[in-house]
């Protein structure tokens, strides 16, 4: 299990949400901006050039788990928020209407809770991020109102405009950010939540401000 990288030059719980903390946070819900200098767009090709990076890091595993599936790679990839380390967790045991929910909460790689499959379509340009938790499509849930107003969650039995994201990497910096094609905006971790979408991941940033919106990718299939 090696992490992604990529050389450019080329438990069930309740549904109640609190209001993010006061303090530092990225800006959001606002107009879609322009990628700042540094980042690329990346393509399918891209991606697959990933998984051969033979000096990767490694990804932690939980003690006697490991990810079992049969797609083929390079698609299969575990999510890390810079922001707080923990991976991005398919929320499949809550209640709705935030079943399926992504959340950074999870310090190691315990199976298919922390999988997705990264599909590439090449006609819109666009990723489509599977949950291998449900077997689901990550949607935007751009008509959800307050705090939970575009959070990501993996509902979806197919991929349209709510389900497509464009891939981004900055290799001076070695991470990665994820746009909705349905907004415009960056996903950003929301690390300054309580309650039971804390670390949930949305689609609420204008601009790749630093490590709210920043991730690790790691490969499940070596």
């Amino acid at each position: 299990m090696t992490s992604v990288v990529l050389s450019l030059s080329a438990l069930l719980a309740a549904s109640a949400l609190a209001s993010p903390a006061a303090g530092a946070a990225p800006r959001a819900d606002r107009p879609a901006a322009a990628v700042p200098s540094g980042w690329e767009a990346v393509d399918g090709t891209g991606l697959t050039r990933i998984t051969g990076e033979a000096d990767a890091r490694k990804a932690p595993l939980g003690a006697g788990d490991g990810v079992t599936t049969t797609a083929a790679e390079p698609e299969l990839l575990a999510l890390q928020s810079a922001r707080n380390g923990q991976f991005t967790t398919t929320e499949v045991n809550y209640a709705a209407p935030h079943t399926g929910a992504l959340r950074a909460r999870s310090a190691t790689i315990g199976g298919a809770w922390e999988g997705f499959a990264f599909e590439w379509d090449e006609a819109s340009a666009t990723y489509a991020l599977k949950s291998l938790a449900n077997n689901r499509y990550v949607a935007v849930e751009k008509n959800y109102t307050g705090p939970a107003q575009n959070v990501l969650r993996a509902r979806s039995t197919s991929a349209g405009g709510w389900e497509r994201f464009v891939l981004y990497y900055n290799e001076q910096l070695d991470r990665w950010a994820i746009q909705s094609t349905l907004n415009g905006l960056f996903v950003a971790m929301e690390n300054g939540y309580t309650g039971s979408l804390q670390y949930a991941l949305r689609a609420r940033s204008t601009e790749i401000t630093g490590s709210w919106e920043e991730f690790a990718l790691y490969d499940l299939g070596a």
